[in-house]
C-alpha cells in the first residue's frame, strides 16, 4: 500500500511539471489572441454605445474643468483693467512659467494665475507670490484641461 502511494505521488508530481508552460510559450499565445480579438464579434446592449456618445458629447463641449487658481489682484476702480493689464505683464516677466487670466465679473477686474487641478498644487505658487502679491489668495474655478507629458503615463 506504501508503495502505491509512493507511485500516485509520484506520477502527480510529474504531471504538474509537464503542465507549466515555458515563457516563450506564454509570448505566442499572446500573440495569438490578438488575431482572435480581431475576429471576435462582441454583443453588447445597445444602450451602452448611446451612453458612451452621450459621454463623450457632453466632455467635448465642456472648456475646462474644476481646478484652482491664485488671486492676485481684484478691483472695481475706474482704472482696474489698465492695473489688471499692467500687473499681468509684470507677472508674466516674474513668472513665465504660469498662465495668467484676467476676467470681469461684474463689478470686478480679476487677475487670477496658474491652472491647478489640486488645492495643494495651488499651494506651491501662492506660497512663492505671497511676498510680491499680499493680498494673493487661492480660488476655485474652471481651468484649462491640462497638457499631458508624453512620457508621463508611458
Amino acid at each position: 500500500m506504501r508503495t502505491f502511494l509512493l507511485v500516485l505521488v509520484g506520477l502527480l508530481a510529474t504531471n504538474f511539471l509537464f503542465a507549466q508552460v515555458d515563457f516563450s510559450e506564454e509570448i505566442v499565445a499572446d500573440t495569438s489572441s490578438i488575431a482572435i480579438l480581431e475576429r471576435l464579434d462582441v454583443n453588447r446592449d445597445a444602450r451602452l454605445d448611446k451612453m458612451l456618445k452621450w459621454h463623450i458629447e457632453k466632455n467635448q463641449k465642456r472648456e475646462g474643468m474644476d481646478g484652482y487658481r491664485v488671486e492676485i489682484f481684484f478691483s472695481s476702480s475706474l482704472d482696474a483693467k489698465e492695473q489688471a493689464l499692467n500687473l499681468k505683464t509684470e507677472f508674466l516677466t516674474n513668472y513665465p512659467d504660469f498662465p495668467v487670466h484676467i476676467k470681469f465679473i461684474a463689478p470686478n477686474f480679476r487677475v487670477r494665475v496658474g491652472d491647478f487641478r489640486t488645492k495643494n498644487e495651488a499651494l506651491k505658487l501662492y506660497k512663492q507670490v505671497q511676498e510680491d502679491y499680499p493680498a494673493a489668495f487661492i480660488v476655485p474655478d474652471v481651468i484649462e484641461f491640462p497638457l499631458l507629458k508624453q512620457n508621463q503615463y508611458e
